[in-house]
């Protein structure tokens, strides 16, 4: 089968960006320098902005996430997640990262009616969307590899960690959620006062904006990428973004598949939304709800949210709606699409 495969990793770094400046004050002569550092890790480009701590912050941040991408990765032969997918059935001693990542996954699992799967791996494997080899399945394969697909066989004793015989695992719908908490952790530790990060889709901030009392973030428009859909001012948040343009194929059949997989089907989410970006306190929480209120679609991401409405979260539908919760600071709409609010009752 010949497939045309493309791939938005020069986007990346931009579906989430850094948009404005705020209104405030003008920066005082007390303000700490700021510096910026690029860094490609983990597939993506990752941009860190930070005021104070000088390029020392900036080579411990970096340090913590090549760490990160060392122990999370699903391709790197030492990694906690290859020597975990390598033994499934035996327990295997991981870190204490992994250990917090695989707690959060799997509550987001419960929480979500298995909306998230960490153990989809093979599904996304066989799509090719970690081999770069794209195909479409057959329906027997896919059902042969959904079999093992449940993170409730996923055993956590102390430090160790197993899987039921079969099965594999990824926490890529996780890793640069809590890459981001880490790095602002990193930074905060190493003397920076400010910053903004920018992981691909995910976008955290931490401390004041010099001048300004928020952080203005833009949201990319799923239809046009190369464009911002909205904007909305953040303080000390995470803001993170799913969505099907992020990476993709078209198949012989003319169709487009995406990377985020419906672990009740096997094949790409395709419930109505095409962006769900989620806005929290924690950058882990907020990407393992952005994949799973991508794949319940609009109806079911709502019945999540009004059970615990401690995070905000914008969707953007097929049909060309946006439905965003009433919480979010200066929301602006800047796509022409309707948008609504979505309400508690």
């Amino acid at each position: 089968m010949k497939i045309k495969a493309f791939s938005s990793f020069s986007l990346c770094a931009a579906m989430i960006i850094s948009a404005g400046s705020g209104c405030g004050a003008k920066p005082s002569d007390t303000t700490p320098e700021a510096v910026s550092r690029t860094v490609f890790a983990m597939d993506t480009y990752m941009s860190i902005k930070c005021y104070g701590g000088g390029e020392a912050a900036l080579d411990a941040a970096e340090e913590r996430i090549r760490s990160l991408e060392g122990t999370l990765s699903v391709t790197a032969e030492n990694s906690d997640v290859s020597r975990i997918n390598s033994n499934a059935g035996k327990p295997v001693e991981v870190s204490a990262d992994t250990l917090a990542i695989l707690g959060k996954a799997v509550d987001a699992g419960e929480r979500t009616g298995g909306a998230l799967d960490v153990t989809a791996y093979p599904l996304v494997r066989e799509w090719g969307f970690t081999t770069g080899e794209y195909k479409v399945p057959s329906q027997e394969e896919l059902a042969g590899l959904m079999k093992n697909v449940d993170f409730r066989r996923i055993t956590v004793e102390g430090s160790s960690v197993s899987l039921g015989s079969g099965q594999a695992l990824d926490l890529g719908a996780l890793a640069k959620g809590y890459t981001g908490d880490e790095v602002v952790k990193t930074l905060r530790e190493n003397g920076a006062e400010a910053g903004i990060i920018s992981l691909g889709g995910n976008v955290q901030s931490f401390g004041k904006k010099p001048g300004a009392s928020e952080w203005t973030v833009a949201v990319r428009d799923p239809f046009s990428p190369e464009k911002d859909m909205c904007t909305l001012n953040i303080g000390e948040k995470a803001v993170v973004t799913s969505g099907n343009y992020e990476r993709f194929f078209t198949g012989e059949d003319g169709k487009t598949y995406w990377h985020i997989i419906d672990p009740a089907d096997g094949c790409p989410a395709d419930n109505g939304v095409i962006s769900a970006t989620i806005i929290g306190d924690s950058g882990l929480d907020c990407d393992a709800l952005s994949t799973a209120m991508f794949v319940a679609g609009t109806e079911k991401a709502a019945e999540i949210w009004r059970s615990d409405p401690y995070f905000d979260m914008i969707l953007v539908t097929d049909t060309g709606k946006i439905y965003y919760t009433g919480g979010i600071s200066g929301f602006r709409n800047m796509s022409g699409m309707e948008a609504e609010v979505l309400s508690v009752d």
